[in-house]
């Protein structure tokens, strides 16, 4: 409140005259501006070193000490109630100009003065009030992130379980992220999905239970092992719950790039549908990395139709095959000499030269690849990383 801004200080009235108000500002050298009151009511303001400068003009002396202290008051100081808040007064300040930071404001109670406002005094009381929003937001966020990775942590588990050679990276750019991954473990083998959903920090990471409550209900509905119906049914639920059925007529576009993987452990065969991502692929003895594009259709946006449908593919996969996918926050990274995006071909370079690494040590060396790359640039997207190595 204003109230707690409020400093009393020597105050005259329009009685007083130019040569009293030049002892009084004498007499008090720390006193940078002066209050001008009537019947207790303030009614202008004396800048010190405005004052001081008009007085001591040639004659200006001899012309005006006899005469009112108001003929040089400021007549439209900034004059507030002791029950302004601080972001009232903010506002207040910036509407009356930089006279009230550097004068000062005159605080009131009903209609009464009560002291006098100094301009640092509201800039630091401005930025304690920013600094402790700051901390419970922070705080807020900083919770939600202990919920995101828990919920995370339950498919970081069962991928650890079923899969003996594999790794999963998942950096948010702040401290929640708008990237997701889910593991689910079956008796005839297992579900995998990365996903890119709009945005990134607390944005992103809303959208992210959106599409994962999709995804829950999605294969709760039909099984894990269609992975391009999947997407169709994960699709139409975040158009539902985000209002963009209606399609570019909606107030959002907002969705999600995915890959989704469904590996039948008695056949060794892989499924994949990809919204966007795709899957890089290396077999034993080759010398290069096979890409396996994605469908250039993204889930769940405005402009995305409701009865789309994307590609099933069907990979056969012989044991030591290394299979990767990532979100675009590590291929879309700026850095080197140039400043241009990691890329794609600079990830199936690392992954060819790692191949023979763990796929703990595999993802760690990737992960250090990129901090190299990115050297100081800042990191400008979440990041998800997932592969395994077929025993």
């Amino acid at each position: 409140m204003a109230a707690e801004l409020a400093v009393a200080c020597v105050a005259v009235t329009p009685e007083h005259t130019n040569a009293q108000v030049f002892e009084i500002l004498g007499r008090h050298r720390d006193l940078n501006s002066l209050p001008v009151l009537e019947d207790g009511r303030p009614i202008g303001l004396i800048n010190r070193t405005l004052f001081l400068s008009q007085i001591s003009k040639p004659f200006h002396k001899e012309l005006f000490e006899k005469k009112s202290c108001i003929a040089f008051m400021d007549k439209e100081p900034l004059i507030v109630d002791a029950a302004t808040t601080i972001d009232e007064l903010a506002l207040l300040t910036v509407e009356s100009g930089e006279k009230a930071l550097s004068d000062g404001f005159m605080v009131t109670s009903d209609g009464r003065f009560t002291g006098l406002g100094h301009g640092l005094d509201l800039m630091r009381a401005i930025a304690e009030a920013q600094a402790e929003r700051n901390r419970h937001i922070m705080q807020s966020i900083d919770y939600a992130s202990v919920i995101q990775r828990s919920m995370l942590s339950v498919s970081a588990a069962a991928l650890e379980r079923r899969l003996t050679d594999a790794c999963l990276v998942w950096e948010p750019r702040d401290t929640v992220g708008g990237d997701f991954y889910q593991f689910y473990d079956y008796a005839d083998g297992w579900f995998a999905a990365v996903a890119d959903c709009t945005g990134h920090g607390v944005p992103g990471a809303f959208l992210t239970l959106i599409a994962l409550s999709a995804l829950k209900q999605a294969l709760d509905k039909h099984g894990p092992r269609d992975p391009a119906r999947l997407m169709a049914e994960v699709s139409l639920g975040v158009k539902a719950s985000l209002g963009q059925l209606d399609g570019s007529d909606s107030a959002s576009n907002d969705g999600l790039d995915a890959a989704f993987l469904w590996f039948d452990a008695t056949t060794g065969q892989l499924s994949y549908a990809g919204a966007r991502t795709p899957l890089l692929l290396h077999d034993p003895g080759q010398t290069g990395v096979e890409i396996i594009d994605a469908d250039r259709l993204g889930l769940g946006y405005a402009d995305t139709p409701a009865d789309a449908r994307w590609t099933c593919r069907q990979i056969e996969l012989r044991p030591g095959t290394v299979l990767l996918t990532c979100t675009d926050g590590l291929i879309d990274q700026i850095g080197g000499p140039k400043s241009i995006a990691f890329g794609k071909r600079r990830l199936r370079e690392a992954l060819v030269r790692h191949r023979d690494l763990p796929m703990t040590d595999l993802g760690a060396a990737l992960m250090q690849d990129l901090s190299v790359y990115q050297g100081s640039q800042l990191r400008r997207d979440d990041l998800t990383l997932f592969a395994f190595r077929l025993n």
